[in-house]
């Protein structure tokens, strides 16, 4: 397990790209906010969240428990998914909206691309019309496939 990272992965790389291409910037990884998350745009007080599918237990294809040492996995994903839920909460106490894409939706950067421009977009008419309380998607519902392999359209 020395060989897996939490910063910098490609699902991660694939997101900023992304925001960065449609011209938002953003600081990576603010120690300030609970739970270190992967990408803030202060300027919407908003933060992106790149979860692995399997490390924060999705219910897509890559989501899945392991056969083998289960009594190990299963509490340490469980503590996972627990951590997730109190910095959430924790976020939204402090004012800062959240936005969660999921590893299996970064496979299309196209698709993906539409989500994240939508989802900025609400973001600033929000920003606008600050007198209602417009709920951010979080993308936590999977695709109807899993896509294991990445496509450039």
């Amino acid at each position: 397990m020395g060989r897996i990272v939490s910063k910098d992965t490609l699902p991660e790389i694939r997101v900023r790209s992304i925001i960065h291409r449609l011209g938002y910037r953003f600081r990576l990884h603010s120690k300030d906010l609970p739970g270190k998350p992967d990408i803030v745009l202060p300027k919407w007080k908003t933060v992106i969240l790149v979860h692995g599918c399997f490390w924060h237990g999705h219910d897509c294809c890559e989501g899945h428990l392991p056969k083998s040492n289960s009594a190990y996995w299963v509490p340490k994903l469980e503590r996972n998914r627990k951590r997730d839920l109190e910095n959430a909460e924790k976020l939204r106490q402090l004012g800062w909206k959240r936005l969660v894409v999921w590893e299996c939706e970064t496979g299309s950067l196209k698709k993906l691309e539409d989500r994240l421009r939508e989802a900025m977009r609400s973001l600033q008419d929000e920003d606008e019309f600050n007198d209602r309380e417009a709920p951010l998607s979080d993308f936590s519902s999977p695709d109807q496939q899993c896509q294991t392999t990445t496509s450039r359209s």
